[in-house]
């Protein structure tokens, strides 16, 4: 009797061909397909590739369509988060700018949006006497009033120290640089030429005279007195001309001491050659002047003359 032999169990295990990683039926993700990758020792070894890549590979482009589903909707989910996030910080920012431009704007609506309903009473009058609004007014008088203020425009004006004063004769109306000829203009305010400028070219550039002359002496003393002088004016009767040409005021009238005479060729015992110059030292009473006079015999020692007023009218002065 013939035995027949048993049949093999057949195992469970399926078989698959290499070449089935490359063939698809319907398409590129299909079970068989994405059971084949994983078959091959942990995703990577029948493709020969990195297994790093290979996990990349799946993050990016998912096996099944079902995972191409969710990775869908997780993108949209993820951009709707975005969206709201980003529509949100746009809302917040602009109610913030709203309520630093005009807070109390934004104070009031909040409180008005959160206090609750009240209700409406009917007010009545107070009538009172002791209140401040009421009807009836009494008029402030010296009578109702015990204590008051009271207050005058009357009184004078005075610095903080009640000993100083302002002294406006002290007060310069002129614009000159030199205070010497500043405090001679207030003298001679209203007598001045039109237009003249306190502050015109002097011409001094030093001491430019011989020792001892009139010229040299004309020269040292308006320095002494503060005065302005030019240093070429040229001879002594020449001094006038120079001196106007350059904006000093000259004229025939002695005003003030330390103006310069100007004599002409041969006046009043001057040179017939070269005219004189002398310093005014002093106008008198009468109208007559003394001056102040100096040459080459003199060595350097002024000497002094006076003159009438008839005399004096005779002579040109420059002033300043």
């Amino acid at each position: 009797m013939r035995h027949a032999a048993h049949k093999a169990v057949q195992g469970s295990g399926e078989r698959i061909s290499p070449l089935a990683l490359f063939k698809s039926s319907r398409g590129s993700h299909t079970v068989r397909a994405v059971r084949t990758v994983q078959l091959a020792n942990g995703d990577a070894a029948a493709l020969a590739i990195d297994p790093a890549l290979a996990a990349r590979l799946n993050e990016v482009a998912p096996l099944t369509r079902r995972s191409i589903r969710e990775s869908a909707r997780a993108a949209q989910r993820r951009a709707t988060m975005m969206s709201s996030a980003s529509l949100a910080a746009l809302v917040g920012t602009a109610a913030t700018a709203l309520a630093f431009a005009n807070p109390q704007q934004s104070s009031t609506t909040r409180v008005l949006a959160d206090d609750p309903a009240t209700t409406t009473t009917q007010l009545q009058r107070v009538t009172a006497t002791a209140v401040s609004r009421s009807e009836d007014r009494t008029p402030l008088t010296d009578s109702t009033v015990t204590s008051q203020t009271k207050t005058s425009d009357e009184g004078t004006w005075q610095l903080n120290d009640e000993g100083s004063a302002i002294d406006v004769s002290q007060l310069s109306r002129s614009t000159a640089d030199n205070p010497q000829v500043a405090t001679l203009m207030d003298e001679d305010a209203g007598l001045l030429p039109e237009g003249f400028n306190p502050n015109h070219d002097t011409g001094d550039v030093g001491l430019a005279y011989a020792f001892s002359q009139c010229t040299w002496w004309a020269y040292t003393r308006r320095h002494q007195l503060g005065l302005p002088v030019g240093s070429y004016f040229g001879n002594g009767q020449n001094w006038a001309d120079s001196a106007r040409a350059l904006g000093y005021w000259v004229d025939t009238t002695p005003r003030h001491v330390g103006d310069v005479m100007v004599f002409r060729a041969g006046q009043e015992g001057a040179s017939s050659v070269y005219g004189h110059v002398a310093i005014v030292e002093a106008i008198n009473a009468d109208g007559s002047i003394t001056i102040s006079e100096c040459g080459a015999a003199l060595n350097g020692k002024p000497g002094s003359r006076t003159f009438t007023a008839a005399q004096a009218s005779n002579f040109q002065y420059i002033h300043y």
